[in-house]
């Protein structure tokens, strides 16, 4: 009986133990961007050739971070390269003339949640380079690969934002098909950052879309292809 009553006080510590809340780290925060200066051209980069420069990549560095994973996009070949870094600076050889976006992962300790900044994009100047090409527009909705519904007239509201460093963003080409969004749809002047437009769709189609931004001295670029899928 003693040994008994020995026995289940141990039991009664082990599930007292185990019961006890273990206090988990926190997830770390989130990288303050600092330079490149979002939506500007970039013209403090090093030139290394011809076609490239070193561009310095600088974010504050955020509670509880162990390490950072700075994320590159070319926003003209819908490439993107991932960098490592113990530090909050990270200088990385780019191709000039060229518009990319970049943001940082904030990685904390073994079981906590990275945290992602916000993209900012930016410009890489081109030697002799005095007038930039819109960055390629942002198609918000239809988001690619979802399933959206016409209203009652057979319409469905392409929604997109796009912005320039000249400031003279002019005009918008946008391009819709059943194949491969290469057939312009109609052309439509640039109004606001953020742009709709309604087409007519058929039901339980899949539909390719575009936009092609284009400014005042026929520079452009294009936003690469979505598609979507009408009920």
């Amino acid at each position: 009986m003693k040994n008994y009553k020995h026995f289940t006080g141990f039991i009664l510590v082990l599930l007292l133990v185990h019961c006890q809340k273990t206090e988990l780290p926190a997830d770390p925060g989130v990288a303050n961007l600092i330079s490149p200066v979002d939506k500007e051209t970039c013209l403090d980069g090093v030139s290394i050739n011809d076609t490239q420069s070193n561009v310095n990549f600088v974010w504050g560095t955020a509670t509880g971070a162990l390490s950072y994973e700075l994320e590159i996009a070319n926003l003209l070949t819908q490439s993107t390269q991932l960098y490592s870094s113990d530090t909050n600076e990270l200088s990385i050889a780019l191709s000039k003339a060229e518009p990319y976006s970049w943001s940082v992962r904030s990685i904390g300790e073994t079981g906590t949640t990275p945290s992602m900044s916000d993209p900012w994009k930016f410009y890489l100047a081109g030697d002799a380079v005095v007038n930039y090409a819109p960055f390629p527009a942002e198609l918000i909705t239809p988001r690619s690969g979802a399933n959206t519904t016409p209203d009652i007239n057979n319409l469905v509201i392409l929604r997109w934002a796009a912005d320039d460093v000249d400031d003279d963003l002019n005009r918008f080409e946008v391009y819709l098909d059943t194949t491969d969004g290469t057939t312009l749809n109609q052309e439509i002047g640039y109004l606001a950052q953020e742009t709709q437009l309604e087409v007519e769709v058929e039901n339980n189609t899949v539909y390719y879309w575009k936009i092609v931004a284009i400014d005042l001295n026929g520079n452009q670029s294009s936003s690469g292809v979505y598609t979507f899928r009408t009920n």
